[in-house]
C-alpha cells in the first residue's frame, strides 16, 4: 500500500520556538512528542526569508533564483514543477488546506489538487474587514513617529476576527477530510497539505493561548543593531524606520512571548490533526512533515517581522520535523545534519517511489531518517534584486502600513534591497552581496551574528573557499533544461 504524506506548514516560525530545541519558555508538547517519534532537524534552513519565493522553492526542489522567484508578486508559471500536481498525476488524492502564495488566484487549482480550502470563511472575512476598517480609520489619525507603531504588536486579540480564526477553520477542514477518509471505500493514498497563517505577525493571540508563555523564562534577545558591526544597509533602514530601538526588555519580552503564544496555538492545532490520524487508523501509514516557510526577527537586533535579503538565523533557520511511516526503519532523534527545504520534494519522491522527471536540486533526507547525521556540507539562502527591477520592489504601501519600513527601504535604489547569497556550514556563515560589503560570521565565537569579520585577515582563506563554493553553487543551479523536445 502506498504511503500517505502530510505537510503541516507554519508561516514565519523560527526554529528556536520549539521547546525540544532548547527554548525553555515555549509550549510545544505535540511537536516535541512528534520529534520523539521521528527526526527533528536542528539545522534546517529555508532558501528565501519571505513567503512566495520560499514556497515556490520547497514545492519544487528548485532554488528561488533558478526560475526568478525573487519577489512576493511573481508566483509559479503554469509549466513549472510543483509537488502538489506531481502527486496528483501519480495517483494521490491531493487536499490543499490554507495559505497559497504559490499559484496565482485566477488559475484553476484543480490542476494541482483534488480539493482546495482557503479558510476564507465569508462571515469571518466580513468581521475582519469591519475590524480592519476601524483600524485604518485609527491609523489615519495616528502619529507614525509613535514609539511602537511599526512593531506589529497586538497582544490579546480574544474576540477579534483574523488569521487565528482562519487557521481553526483550515484544520477543521483537514479533520473532516480524515474522518471521511476513514469511512469511504476509496483507499487512494493522500497528500494532505495544511498551510497555516500562524505565527505570522501581527503578534497577537487569543486566550487561552495568549499569556501561556512565561515572560520571565525567555532566552536572551539578540542585542540592538547599534551594538553590531558590519550589518547590511537593509537592516539599517528597517531599524531606523521602525523606531523600536528604545524599547526596554519588558516590552520586547511581551512581544516575543506573544509570538511564542502563537506558536503554542500552532502546536495545539497540530495536536488535533495528529490525534485524528491516530483515531482514524491512518497514522501508521502516514509520513508527517512539520516545518515553516521562513522565520521572523521577533525583536532581535531591535527589529520586528522579516526581511527579503538578509540571512540572520532568526529569519532563515526554520523548524523541520519528519516522522516517517512505520514501514520505514528510522532512528528517532534530534539530528545536527544540515538540511534545506529544497530537500523535501526529493524526500517525498523517495518515500513514495515517484519519479520527479525533471532536474531539481534537493537531496533526499531518507538516509538521515535512517540514522546518518551527515547530509549537506553547507546550506543556502538568497534574496534581493538588481538595480532597476522595479517589479521586485513591492510598492504601494504608505506610512499607514506597518510594512512601510521594510517596503519603503526595498524601493530604494541604493544597495539596500539588492542581491545577496548566503552559504552556511556548521562553523561559518558567509554572505556574498552584489552591491555592498559581504558578511562573514564565526558562528562558534559569535552565535548571535553580531560581528562581521569579512575584513579580518585571519579569515582570508575561509572567505576564498566560500567564494569558490558560491561560484560553483550558482553555476550548478542557475537554470535547468526542461524535460522535453520542442518542434523546430
Amino acid at each position: 500500500m502506498k504511503q500517505n504524506i502530510v505537510y503541516f506548514a507554519a508561516d514565519q516560525m523560527r526554529a528556536d520556538t520549539l521547546h525540544h530545541l532548547g527554548n525553555p519558555a515555549s509550549h510545544t508538547p505535540h511537536l516535541d512528542a512528534l520529534a520523539q517519534e521521528g527526526v527533528s532537524f536542528s539545522n534546517a534552513f529555508c532558501q528565501n526569508p519571505v513567503c512566495v519565493p520560499s514556497r515556490c522553492s520547497f514545492l519544487s526542489g528548485l532554488y528561488p533564483h533558478t526560475l526568478g522567484h525573487r519577489t512576493m508578486h511573481f508566483l509559479q508559471n503554469e509549466d513549472e514543477p510543483n509537488l502538489l500536481r506531481i502527486m496528483k498525476e501519480n495517483g494521490y488524492e491531493v487536499i490543499w488546506c490554507g495559505r497559497n502564495d504559490v499559484i496565482p488566484s485566477d488559475r484553476d487549482k484543480t490542476v494541482y489538487c483534488d480539493e482546495y480550502f482557503s479558510g476564507m470563511d465569508p462571515e469571518i472575512l466580513r468581521q475582519y474587514a469591519k475590524h480592519m476598517k476601524t483600524q485604518e480609520s485609527n491609523k489615519k489619525s495616528a502619529d507614525f513617529s509613535t514609539d511602537g507603531y511599526y512593531s506589529f504588536y497586538m497582544g490579546d486579540v480574544t474576540g477579534k476576527p483574523g488569521m487565528e480564526s482562519m487557521d481553526d477553520l483550515i484544520v477543521a477542514y483537514a479533520l473532516k477530510y480524515l474522518e471521511r477518509k476513514r469511512t469511504e471505500d476509496n483507499r487512494k493514498p493522500f497528500f494532505l497539505y495544511v498551510s497555516l497563517g500562524f505565527p505570522h505577525p501581527p503578534y497577537g493571540c487569543a486566550r487561552p493561548f495568549y499569556g501561556l508563555t512565561d515572560r520571565r523564562a525567555l532566552s536572551p534577545r539578540r542585542p540592538d543593531l547599534s551594538k553590531t558591526h558590519g550589518k547590511p544597509s537593509m537592516l539599517q533602514g528597517i531599524h531606523e524606520k521602525q523606531q523600536l530601538g528604545q524599547w526596554d526588555e519588558e516590552r520586547w519580552n511581551e512581544l516575543r512571548a506573544t509570538y511564542l503564544d502563537m506558536t503554542a496555538k500552532f502546536d495545539a492545532l497540530f495536536g488535533k490533526l495528529k490525534a485524528k490520524l491516530t483515531e482514524t487508523g491512518l497514522d501508521a501509514q502516514t509520513n508527517i512533515f512539520v516545518f515553516s516557510d521562513h522565520g521572523d526577527y521577533t525583536g532581535d537586533y531591535g527589529i520586528a517581522e522579516k526581511v527579503q535579503n538578509c540571512f540572520d538565523d532568526p529569519v532563515c533557520h526554520v523548524p523541520l520535523i519528519i516522522r516517517p511511516a512505520q514501514s520505514l526503519e528510522s532512528k528517532p532523534r534530534i539530528t545536527p545534519a544540515l538540511a534545506e527545504l529544497t530537500d523535501l520534494t526529493a524526500t517525498v519522491a523517495e518515500l513514495t517511489g515517484i519519479d520527479l522527471n525533471y532536474t531539481q536540486f534537493g537531496k533526499s533526507l531518507v538516509p538521515v531518517l535512517r540514522g546518518c547525521d551527515t547530509h549537506r556540507s553547507e546550506v543556502h539562502c538568497e534574496g534581493g534584486r538588481i538595480h532597476g527591477e522595479e517589479q521586485c520592489m513591492e510598492k504601494g504601501h504608505g506610512p499607514q502600513s506597518q510594512y512601510w519600513p521594510r517596503l519603503s527601504t526595498q524601493a530604494s535604489e541604493g544597495p539596500e534591497h539588492t542581491k545577496a547569497l548566503m552559504l552556511r556550514n556548521q562553523h561559518y556563515k558567509y554572505v556574498k552581496r552584489l552591491y555592498e560589503e559581504d558578511e562573514l560570521y564565526d558562528l562558534q565565537k559569535d552565535p548571535m551574528e553580531l560581528n562581521n569579520v569579512i575584513h579580518d585577515p585571519k579569515y582570508s582563506k575561509v572567505i576564498l573557499e566560500f567564494e569558490r563554493k558560491a561560484l560553483i553553487f550558482m553555476m550548478s543551479t542557475a537554470d535547468y533544461v526542461p524535460n522535453r523536445k520542442d518542434k523546430r
